[in-house]
């Protein structure tokens, strides 16, 4: 059972301290212990030429056999690997998990629309955990359906009190328990109240156990009077992941990540130096023009003026953070944000926090990391989307 710690109290304080501020890490890769025996690692992607690369062709696609049904998908939500190197795929307009052998063949589906056991009314996103254990998220209310890798089901799971709409945020630990996470809206016109994202634990049976941050998550506003709310431009946003025994919460506005274990001790800070933040008019006024242009004019409504209305206000800086993922094999993947006319791509640390690799960014979306594979989202010119799987190598 997790125990109560401080520790969980320093990440709800320093994660609203630390959105604040900034501390320019050393200039070489520090491994420090802070005087709550919290281990801090430091470093300097930008003076590192290791870089992690994946295959240029996919090593198994799923979905582009037009013979099988079964590879028909409409909307994908979901994917994972097994042990045996067969993936799990959610499909969300059919409401199922279908299973595939590493070569790409259907071996069995699971679930159907519908409210019984093993049932979904909206499938919506997949977590492989111990075991080949499946858990499948359902939505409105949000809920969890757990299967058995060939196909039986084993429970559903509520949480208590009820979450009407989906978790902004969070996953499932390899002990069962659940990380949820929901949002504060306390919005004014004027872009003056920052949204919170609070961070919430659930036991084995979906009830609340306990509190775990609070976190800023970003500030809406309106302009030219419209009834349109907005981020500002380059607004940085809070990130939320949990998978194994490892959950990672973070800010965009830092380049930063804190790292809590199993029972929800904060056990390590990654933070890494990353120069040249500041936004200029420049990037402002380019961001506006791809906009334009990827925009067809025929299509252009109150909603692009108010995107790119002088009246929005833009951050200072430039987010570090675009998103978040933990490995199956416990690294931390950070995907840095994009600056204008800039794929930024991922850098990815070690269990350890120690900096691995750079990486580019393929194309497509990716759904999962593990030691040598991702799984990622691809979708055609056509709109028709396919699972593909490439292996990844990483700096020896």
């Amino acid at each position: 059972m997790p125990n109560h710690s401080l520790g969980s109290l320093v990440v709800a304080l320093a994660l609203i301290l630390g959105a604040c501020s900034q501390q320019a890490p050393p200039e070489t890769e520090t491994v420090d212990i802070d005087s709550s025996s919290v281990q801090i690692v430091t470093s300097t992607p930008a003076g590192s030429e290791a870089t992690c690369t994946y295959s240029e062709e996919p090593v198994l696609v799923i979905g582009n056999n037009e013979e099988d049904d079964n590879q028909w998908f409409s909307m994908i939500r979901g994917m994972g690997r097994l042990s045996d190197g067969s993936v799990a795929v959610v499909d969300r307009a059919s409401t199922e998990v279908r299973i595939f052998d590493a070569s790409g063949r259907h071996l069995r589906s699971m679930g159907q629309r519908g409210e019984g056991p093993g049932e979904f009314t909206d499938a919506f996103i997949l977590w492989v955990t111990a075991g080949d254990t499946l858990w499948m998220a359902n939505t409105r209310p949000w809920s969890y359906s757990v299967f058995k890798a060939q196909g039986q089901f084993v429970r559903r799971i509520r949480l208590e009190p009820v979450y009407l709409n989906p978790s902004r945020a969070g996953g499932v630990l390899e002990n069962g328990y659940t990380v949820n996470s929901r949002r504060t809206f306390f919005r004014k016109p004027d872009f003056s109240v920052t949204d919170t994202m609070i961070v919430e634990i659930h036991d084995l049976d979906g009830k609340f156990f306990r509190n775990l941050a609070r976190i800023p998550h970003a500030t809406l506003g309106q302009v030219s009077e419209s009834d349109i709310w907005l981020y500002p431009l380059f607004g940085a946003r809070d990130e939320v992941d949990a998978l194994g025994s490892t959950i990672v919460l973070a800010h965009g506005s830092k380049p930063e990540v804190q790292v809590l274990d199993h029972e929800f001790n904060l056990r390590m800070i990654i933070r890494w130096s990353e120069p040249n933040r500041e936004v200029t008019r420049a990037d402002i006024r380019a961001w506006r023009e791809d906009y334009r242009e990827r925009i067809d004019p025929s299509h252009w409504d109150e909603y692009d003026d108010a995107r790119i209305s002088p009246e929005r206000p833009a951050a200072d800086v430039f987010p570090s953070i675009s998103s978040v993922r933990i490995g199956r094999d416990g690294r931390i993947w950070i995907r840095q944000y994009d600056r204008p006319r800039e794929n930024r791509g991922w850098l990815a640390f070690g269990a350890d926090g120690k900096f691995i690799c750079h990486m580019a960014q393929p194309p497509g979306d990716i759904w999962e990391f593990g030691a040598d594979y991702m799984l990622l989202l691809h979708e055609s010119e056509l709109g028709v989307e396919t699972v593909q799987m490439h292996s990844l190598t990483s700096p020896s």
